[in-house]
């Protein structure tokens, strides 16, 4: 599948801010199954200094400074990209899940590289409550692939998928009472619930095309960020699951950036200096496929 990705953001102000520092994860990675045609990040009033590096994680990074006075500031993102559904090798999800523990033996292949995607993060500690949710699921024994399957199904048929339910300071163990919650959401509990029993999973931002009611055109901007996990299956080998749709990852998902977290991830964030009182934002994305995929939740 080929992918013409737009993600725009407007902030708005009523007062002049003098000077504007951010940070953006927009630019989709060049992977094995993800190839990145062309990408640009455009930003108006054009900053003062602007660059793009690769932080530890591998990601792209663009940092800019906008110092001319402004009220209005749009960053829009676009990109090209062809994606094939990854692939595993053979075997991969047989391994009982117990013996992909980095921190349990750090003799295991590239364990180093996993380790710290076992430990909690600001986001996503490991409460007694999401190990106890997940126990069932990760029964002793068990193929890995047998047990994330599992989970997965279970948070799907657990937790509403709910917008407002919850909020950018609400918590693991917020998310696990209300039983609702959104992609960002469903992703964190699902890193907790794994990270809880020793396995290793990255939180992976990006984008999911999806398809309009039938009889429906495609609405421009109704495509959104998505949030989804990576289990760590040894060596270099990751399984890209997505737990708010209860699916595998496949040629419907652009892969932008992956940490510990979304606070590793954001598409934005920054500092300004301004004496303004009031501020909007808006966020448009939109994922124009050259054929449509199937119908799946992205927030």
């Amino acid at each position: 599948m080929r992918y013409a990705v737009t993600h725009r953001t407007r902030y708005r102000y009523d007062a002049d801010v003098t000077d504007s520092l951010a940070v953006a994860h927009l630019t989709p990675r060049s992977l094995p199954w993800q190839v990145v045609d062309d990408a640009v990040v455009a930003v108006d009033p054009e900053p003062a200094d602007s660059s793009q590096s690769l932080d530890h994680y591998g990601n792209v990074v663009t940092y800019l400074q906008v110092t001319e006075p402004h009220r209005e500031l749009d960053v829009v993102a676009t990109s090209v990209v062809d994606v094939v559904a990854p692939a595993l090798e053979p075997g991969s999800l047989a391994v009982p899940w117990e013996l992909l523990r980095p921190l349990e033996d750090p003799t295991l292949a590239q364990a180093w590289r996993a380790a710290d995607l076992a430990l909690p993060s600001p986001l996503v500690e490991q409460p007694e409550a999401a190990h106890d949710y997940a126990a069932s699921s990760l029964v002793a024994g068990r193929p890995v692939g047998e047990a994330i399957a599992d989970l997965l199904r279970r948070l799907h048929a657990d937790f509403a998928y709910l917008p407002g339910a919850t909020t950018v300071t609400s918590t693991i163990d917020d998310v696990l009472e209300r039983r609702a919650g959104v992609c960002q959401d469903f992703a964190q509990l699902f890193l907790a619930c794994v990270r809880s029993h020793g396995l290793a999973a990255r939180y992976v931002s990006g984008y999911l095309a999806t398809e309009p009611p039938p009889g429906q055109e495609r609405l421009v901007g109704a495509d959104a960020s998505h949030a989804w996990v990576a289990v760590w299956l040894g060596g270099d080998e990751w399984w890209a699951v997505d737990p708010t749709n209860d699916q595998v990852v496949d040629d419907r998902y652009v892969t932008v950036a992956w940490g510990r977290d979304y606070g590793d991830v954001p598409p934005l964030k920054g500092v300004i200096f301004t004496d303004a009182t009031e501020s909007s934002l808006s966020v448009e994305v939109d994922v124009v496929p050259t054929r449509e995929g199937g119908v799946a939740r992205a927030d």
